[in-house]
């Protein structure tokens, strides 16, 4: 289903050794998640907790998952922090997507702070049975796995 992307990783470590922007004590740094197969389909389960259900955006373009989210950040006016550990800014993750899935029915729900996205096989990337064809007539099946 992903497809792996060494020059975004190598984007991504080239940023943090640079010391450029990649999350502060109050940026996001990254967007936990899990993704796992069940079935005929895929779920992505990510963790936005604080998030306004209405800043999450999920978008797919080109073969490529986008999500986003944005989390405000406290009010800050008379506050005297003694601990600061919450983040809050722009939320963003980016997944290649293989071409066996069906991006026409990618379904999305938040619940409890959690994001759960539904990636759906395509049709022909779903194991299927093909018939073989014998002498005299006689037919049988075998299970066929795509990969």
């Amino acid at each position: 289903m992903l497809r792996f992307d060494p020059f975004r990783d190598l984007d991504s470590l080239t940023a943090t050794m640079l010391g450029a922007s990649s999350g502060s004590h109050r940026t996001p740094r990254f967007m936990p998640m899990d993704l796992y197969k069940v079935d005929d389909h895929y779920v992505l389960s990510a963790d936005l907790p604080g998030v306004d259900p209405g800043s999450i955006d999920v978008e797919v373009d080109r073969g490529t998952l986008t999500l986003t989210a944005h989390r405000t950040a406290p009010e800050t006016d008379g506050v005297q922090w003694l601990s600061s550990e919450q983040f809050s800014g722009t939320y963003r993750r980016q997944l290649s997507l293989g071409e066996g899935i069906d991006t026409e029915l990618i379904s999305a729900s938040y619940d409890n702070g959690v994001l759960s996205v539904t990636i759906p096989l395509a049709e022909r990337a779903k194991p299927r049975k093909i018939d073989i064809a014998r002498t005299g007539n006689k037919r049988r099946s075998i299970a066929a796995q795509s990969t």
